[in-house]
């Protein structure tokens, strides 16, 4: 771990304490995985403290961990030689990417969520750059953001069903419109299209003609 990571996550943990359950760093970047109910607590410290000073959200990200760390293997074997990734202790989560201009350093929040009701609390008040973010997560993912100060889709129609970044939303939609010339405006119906399933074409060497 870099030595500013290593600084961040000891003042970290000095200040949070078991609000954060975990910590790890990925290529260069540090993320502190947080309890929900801390969130609020946790950024604004993150943004007021002067040794923190992340004062810059640059972006809100859904995550759907679905089928994360399942292997499709008889046994739960390996795919490759690699083994299963280690499933999620949820189904969704949130994640948040700060800046701090002062130090000049990026650090990633992230926080899980009920799998029924994927609920948490809305972060608009402390970066409000996050209204349009949130919009998206909660569009996209069905995640719903208590407290933002107008939750409603952003980048589907405003009749749309289902949450279309889900993984268990149908590749094909659940619906499609089209223009219906008697009713003179666009009309939605069930989607025609026949699912199909692909599958990579793979060449190799062996294959190639001798010339």
């Amino acid at each position: 771990m870099t030595e500013r990571n290593q600084s961040v996550l000891a003042h970290a943990q000095q200040l949070f304490g078991d609000a954060i359950s975990a910590a790890r760093e990925h290529a260069g970047a540090l993320t502190l995985e947080i309890r929900r109910e801390d969130l609020l607590r946790v950024c604004r410290l993150l943004r007021d403290d002067p040794d923190f000073a992340y004062v810059q959200l640059i972006d809100v990200c859904g995550m759907d961990y679905l089928e994360y760390g399942k292997s499709d293997l008889p046994g739960g074997g390996t795919t490759g030689g690699v083994a299963p990734r280690r499933a999620h202790p949820s189904r969704f989560g949130v994640v948040y990417h700060l800046l701090s201009l002062t130090h000049n350093h990026r650090l990633r929040l992230r926080t899980y969520l009920d799998d029924e009701m994927p609920l948490v609390p809305s972060v608009t008040e402390i970066w409000n750059s996050a209204n349009w973010f949130e919009r998206e997560a909660f569009d996209l993912f069905g995640i719903v953001f208590e407290g933002h100060p107008d939750l409603r889709r952003i980048l589907t129609d405003y009749g749309f069903i289902g949450h279309p970044f889900r993984k268990d939303f149908p590749l094909i939609g659940q619906v499609e419109m089209r223009y219906d010339p008697d009713k003179q405006r666009v009309v939605y119906q069930p989607v025609t299209i026949e699912p199909r399933v692909l599958v990579p074409r793979v060449i190799r060497e062996e294959g190639f003609a001798k010339g």
